[in-house]
């Protein structure tokens, strides 16, 4: 089967289209042929070589979010899954390819009018961003600032913030065009990547969901409201000073908060039960999922760079 290594960590075109055996599954595992796989932004930190020190090695294929039929399945695991279409988990790996391996407790049945592309944009995205609100405390009627909106998470964390009563949704992005799109999924004000926005922009917010880290986070401590919450979720801008704690320390009379979120800590029934919900709000049309882009397997160094470059609204998607 075709696949995408990483034959040297730093930019895209470390990355290079390999020849590997067919998928087969071991026990409590499933074999999906892909027909769309999600390019997240874990992927491009990866692929930078950011987080080597994790055990991550050259040869490594990226990837963690795959759907399409099952092909296989592993010793015990129901074989009444082969045929299905499914979303699946492979890890912190192994999806760049024709054909990915999951085990079966993170594979979940797509419903019908639900494309295999909508899925991997929405699949961890949407699971990410509800609890994330959740870590947060947010409660109806709070404001919400959204850092890094443009890409999945961020605009599955503005839709459900929205929905879910949020009094104001700012979000941080790098151009009007790009705001005015968000303001189509529920956003209320537009700021510029530093937190700066018009005269109407509220001057402090109760919860910040940051997708971008790096050395700014630190400096959106001040446009917290006293019991106001940052919770980090991603790294996409790489890691935050390692003295970041000291300016929330500063502001110790408004009783700041900030946490770290990951899916990891959640079970994969109580995700599935997200998931689930979520995907049949898409098929409704309660929630959008938008797809910058399709690509070709091969294309990956080109799906990459635009991810470097900050092209990306939404989720590229690769089709093996």
């Amino acid at each position: 089967m075709k696949a995408i290594e990483i034959r040297t960590y730093g930019g895209p075109e470390g990355l290079a289209v390999v020849d590997l055996p067919a998928a087969v599954p071991a026990a409590g595992e499933v074999v999906i042929a892909a027909e769309a796989v999600g390019v997240g932004g874990v992927d491009t930190v990866i692929r930078s070589g950011a987080l080597a020190a994790y055990g991550f090695k050259e040869g490594h294929v990226p990837g963690s979010e795959v759907a399409g039929p099952v092909t296989a399945v592993g010793d015990g695991v129901d074989p009444s899954w082969i045929g299905r279409r499914v979303w699946g988990f492979t890890g912190t790996g192994g999806a760049y390819a024709e054909q990915a391996v999951a085990p079966v407790q993170e594979i979940l049945p797509l419903p019908d009018g639900l494309s295999a592309a909508d899925a991997v944009t929405l699949g961890s995205s949407g699971v990410v961003a509800h609890y994330a609100l959740a870590h947060a405390h947010f409660a109806p009627g709070e404001s919400v600032l959204v850092r890094g909106a443009a890409g999945s998470i961020g605009i599955m964390t503005v839709q459900l913030a929205a929905r879910d009563g949020a009094a104001a949704v700012a979000v941080t992005t790098s151009s009007a065009e790009r705001g005015a799109r968000l303001g189509r999924l529920g956003a209320t004000h537009v700021l510029d990547r530093a937190g700066n926005g018009g005269q109407d922009t509220p001057a402090g917010y109760d919860v910040i969901i940051d997708i971008v880290a790096g050395d700014a986070m630190p400096s959106f401590f001040d446009r917290l409201n006293p019991n106001g919450r940052m919770v980090a979720v991603g790294v996409v801008a790489g890691q935050p000073p390692a003295d970041f704690g000291t300016k929330m320390l500063a502001a110790f009379r408004k009783s700041l908060s900030f946490a770290t979120f990951s899916a990891d800590t959640v079970t994969s029934a109580d995700r599935h039960a997200v998931r689930g919900e979520q995907f049949a709000a898409a098929v409704r049309g309660e929630l959008a999922t938008v797809v910058h882009e399709l690509l070709p397997l091969d294309q990956a160094v080109l799906a990459h760079r635009k991810m470097d470059d900050g092209e990306v609204f939404g989720r590229i998607v690769l089709t093996p």
